[in-house]
């Protein structure tokens, strides 16, 4: 499985934060969503299935899917050759004791060759496991108006 976060933002989960982890929630979305776009952005988006599980749900815009396969059905099928996401805003709050973290992102993204870039919110639910994070929930809209 692919790691994309730095060893020392890992969290161990279980009930107890890992030191520091409360400072750097933050780093880790941030570290998160440039993996991320990144990925996404590149020419193998089949490379985000490994954040996901079994488990873990995605909408995109109207669209829920469940399960790495599914998921990963959906990122491979989205209609576009070329994105680029410019990443505006980005927001992370821990969220319980296991050291989960909720991340919502705004940004723009220019869609193949189009000159208007479209604006867009994201949001992923992140959750500790064996020394990195799984994505539990990712929920992608398109801004219109």
């Amino acid at each position: 499985m692919g790691r994309f976060f730095p060893v020392g933002l890992w969290c161990a989960g279980g009930s107890k934060l890992m030191a520091g982890f409360a400072a750097n929630f933050v780093g880790v979305a941030t570290e998160f969503a440039t993996w991320y776009y990144k990925t996404i952005d590149g020419t193998d988006r089949s490379g985000l299935s490994v954040v996901y599980r079994p488990h873990s749900m995605m909408t995109f815009e109207t669209n829920q899917v469940q399960g790495v396969g599914a998921i990963k059905e959906k990122l491979i099928s989205l209609p576009f050759q070329k994105l680029n996401h410019q990443i505006s805003t980005l927001d992370a709050h821990p969220s319980g004791e296991s050291g989960s973290i909720i991340v919502l992102i705004t940004g723009q993204l220019l869609i193949d060759d189009n000159e208007h870039p479209q604006k867009y919110s994201q949001c992923f639910h992140l959750v500790p496991e064996g020394g990195t994070y799984y994505v539990l929930n990712d929920i992608f809209r398109l801004i219109y108006g």
